[in-house]
């Protein structure tokens, strides 16, 4: 995924399916400098981790 696309979906309103790793995860931070992702998996708030967004999929 693209930084842009990782921040619009941030942002929106509506809930966006994104996998990683083939499990779905909310977007919770986007850093555009650091092309990195602060995500945790859906259901999961307390299993925070920091990835590259290239390794988010939107489904």
């Amino acid at each position: 995924m693209k930084v842009q696309r990782a921040h619009e979906i941030l942002n929106a309103s509506a809930m966006i399916n994104v996998t990683y790793k083939d499990v779905p995860v909310f977007i919770e931070n986007v850093d555009r400098g650091q092309e990195m992702a602060v995500i945790h998996p859906v259901g999961e708030p307390d299993n925070k981790q920091s990835i590259p967004v290239s390794e988010l999929i939107e489904q």
